[in-house]
């Protein structure tokens, strides 16, 4: 007799009739899943496989990556450039020629009129580096904007600028290896389940070999919160009040590793002198956590041979995104956790080429982690491109974040979009809506004509998407992945490279510039720019990448500062000799006073209203709401809602309510749950209809990101039923 398993069908992988795998990089998150796309006879994508022989992903894919070979076949793509005189005008199609004319005319009226500043630029985290580059190199070098950023602000900006007061660079220290070395890890705002399943997995199959302890920071609880040995349900938006405190106890008690503080480290004094106002008996007051669990969990964190911190959202989209990230380091610092395996303050980055902005789109600066407000900088990228050093400002412009209050009041009169989509991305929505209306010329360049904002503009430019084009990414620890031309764009639809070029070709400073047309020359370009420094690319070339699966900088083919002599295969942590990118050498431990300037509940709108994400879903749906089974899983928006709050207020589990803050409202059913206390609701923010009509959007004073995290909201139960759920599926359609 057979039982169990022995009774069951064997599974079976259907036959898609494929003849050939073409290696890529998933351009989903951020983990850098080496990824292989199966071709048929026909040369159409019909599969999609992990790379067993891949140090990230091991052969693991989430269901995103499962099912990435559909997005070729997706919905809503752009097919041909559009263009119009006037918003109220229908759009029609028009030559490339036309399209990009216009364009680069509508620049420089603007310009010639109002300043060189007065047009703004906005990209993304999810084109390839060398895009990156040439953007930056077309903003800088030739357009000569200012206002120019990527709407990585949103997601990780505070993770940039915290490790940049704290270590005097950019770029995570550690890497995903750290998971197989910690004694302890403290996760905070990051339910990496849902949203780096992959890594999650890693730190599984790790827990499977040894435990140790896993305690996760978060106001809900999420399913990471779930199987953790120890879950603060922390009150939002006290972060550091929390970390100030278990740096009190470790401090107090003698854990501290002082001979590494002494060492590498500078203005303990200070930081002490904070940090003593923050015994537990006070932080929980504020914090929510009681102070035996905070000395506790101190002593778990301090006592642990190696420790490390990871966070992702819950962290960085805060008014004090930035110093909480910074707050993290000094607690990485003061127990000497940097630079060591299994001891990593390791942010886990949002989009999939997020890093690749970072290094090389000249956002913030200049490229290859250099600033504008460095003379010597400025002269070196001056001289590499072939213009005049005084061509560029002597300061970074606007973030993206400041860049939309600018046109309100008039500053600026243009803005080109690329892949980024701030109807639905960006903070109450009613309020970007007017913003865009006011713009003289708006263009809007990504894959997908149906984007929202797309409403909004005077000239569309339909770009490729992901494996379209060949290019890298660069991963959250700082892996450089390749990925290979695997299917051609639809219509006439072109890489973001050309299109760059394209621009450039039509402006005289442009035309005295090398535009290279090839990705990998622009990567040779790159990797001559980076030899010597931090992020030193020199070691590597698109073979070598592919035939490692993957190679982490700083990657050398020389010795240098920050490579040692066998960093021509990569290396894995920052920092290792305890050497900081600050000219003294050493970290700063940086005192953080806890400032309250958030929105929080009262007696009108009692309750906290988060959000987060969705294991099925990436963003704002742009691409996920188009593949079937990432639908079929997760439908329709919904809230999460304690019940014993739900039936005070007189709604049942599947009814649609009405939630409303103090920008506007939306209709959405609500799930019950003892995941979230009875004074807050959490609603997944994938679904564009819902949470940013609702968000706050305040912003971080260092890093300029948005406080999408947390703000007070009122629930109201709706009678008519029916009508709500007609009005929902009609939202979703749209």
């Amino acid at each position: 007799m057979l039982f169990g398993r022995e009774k069951k069908n064997p599974i079976k992988i259907a036959d898609k009739g494929v003849v050939e795998w073409k290696y890529a990089t998933c351009g989903y998150c951020s983990t850098g899943c080496s990824i292989e796309v199966g071709i048929d006879h026909k040369g159409k994508a019909v599969a999609s496989r992990g790379v067993a022989d891949a140090d990230v992903n091991r052969g693991k894919l989430c269901i995103k990556g499962i099912f990435e070979h559909e997005l070729f076949k997706t919905a809503g793509r752009g097919l041909k450039p559009l263009m119009r005189d006037n918003r109220w005008d229908a759009f029609k199609s028009v030559s490339w020629d036309s399209a990009l004319d216009r364009t680069a005319e509508e620049i420089q009226r603007i310009q010639d009129q109002y300043g060189r500043d007065a047009f703004s630029i906005v990209s993304t985290g999810q084109i390839m580096t060398e895009e990156f580059y040439t953007l930056g190199k077309l903003a800088r070098g030739v357009i000569g904007t200012n206002n120019y950023d990527g709407n990585t602000t949103l997601c990780m900006s505070s993770a940039a600028s915290g490790y940049k007061r704290s270590f005097g660079s950019d770029g995570p220290p550690g890497c995903y290896d750290d998971f197989e070395h910690t004694e302890c890890l403290l996760a905070i705002g990051s339910n990496l389940p849902e949203q780096h399943p992959v890594i999650f997995w890693r730190l599984r199959d790790t827990l499977e070999k040894r435990k140790f302890p896993i305690i996760v920071v978060d106001p809900r609880v999420t399913m990471f919160a779930q199987m953790a040995d120890i879950h603060l349900p922390i009150q939002p938006g006290t972060d550091v009040v929390l970390l100030n405190a278990l740096a009190h106890v470790i401090l107090k008690e003698g854990l501290a590793d002082q001979d590494y503080i002494d060492a590498h480290t500078e203005g303990q004094d200070e930081f002490k002198a904070l940090v003593e106002q923050y015994d537990p008996q006070t932080a929980s007051r504020i914090c929510g956590i009681d102070e035996d669990t905070i000395r506790n969990v101190a002593r778990v964190y301090a006592k642990a041979g190696s420790a490390m911190t990871i966070w992702t959202m819950g962290i960085n989209q805060s008014t004090h995104g930035s110093d909480g990230v910074v707050a993290i380091n000094n607690l990485n610092l003061v127990t000497g956790n940097i630079g060591k395996p299994g001891g990593s303050s390791l942010s886990i980055t949002g989009q999939c080429n997020a890093m690749g902005t970072r290094e090389w789109s000249s956002c913030s600066g200049l490229p290859g982690y250099r600033a504008l407000e460095k003379d010597s900088d400025r002269e070196e990228i001056a001289k590499f491109w072939g213009i005049d050093p005084a061509f560029f400002p002597k300061e970074r412009g606007l973030f993206m974040t400041d860049i939309l209050p600018a046109i309100e009041t008039g500053q600026i009169k243009g803005l080109w979009l690329i892949a980024t989509n701030p109807m639905t991305s960006m903070p109450n929505t009613p309020r970007i809506r007017k913003t865009l209306e006011k713009l003289e010329f708006l263009v809007v360049q990504d894959a997908y004509r149906d984007v929202e904002t797309t409403e909004y503009a005077h000239v569309y430019l339909p770009a490729a998407l992901w494996a379209e084009k060949e290019g890298c990414f660069t991963n959250t620890e700082r892996r450089v992945n390749l990925i290979r031309n695997v299917s051609q764009p639809p219509g006439v639809a072109k890489p973001d490279l050309w299109i760059f070029n394209q621009i450039a070709s039509r402006f005289e400073q442009g035309r005295a510039m090398e535009f290279p047309d090839d990705a990998e020359q622009v990567f040779d370009e790159l990797r001559e720019l980076s030899r010597g420094r931090m992020l030193d690319y020199s070691g590597m070339s698109y073979d070598k990448i592919e035939q490692n699966r993957g190679m982490q900088w700083p990657c050398s083919d020389a010795p240098s500062e920050w490579a040692g002599e066998d960093s021509s295969d990569g290396t894995r942590r920052l920092y290792s000799d305890g050497r900081f990118a600050f000219p003294s050498g050493r970290a700063k431990l940086i005192p953080l006073p806890f400032i309250d300037n958030n929105e929080r509940p009262d007696e009108e709108y009692p309750f906290w209203f988060n959000s987060g994400r969705v294991v099925e879903h990436f963003h704002t749906r742009t691409r996920t709401g188009k593949i079937g089974n990432q639908n079929k899983f997760s439908p329709t928006p919904y809230m999460e809602m304690n019940p014993d709050a739900a039936k005070a207020l007189g709604i049942r589990h599947g009814e649609y309510a009405r939630v409303i803050s103090r920008r506007g409202d939306a209709v959405v059913m609500v799930q019950t749950t003892q995941r979230v206390s009875t004074d807050m609701v959490f609603v997944p923010f994938h679904f564009h209809d819902c949470v940013n009509r609702i968000t706050l959007g305040l912003l971080d004073p260092h890093s300029r990101q948005p406080a999408f995290k947390q703000c007070a909201a009122r629930i109201e139960p709706i009678a008519d039923q029916k009508a709500a759920a007609v009005r929902n599926k009609a939202a979703r359609a749209y």
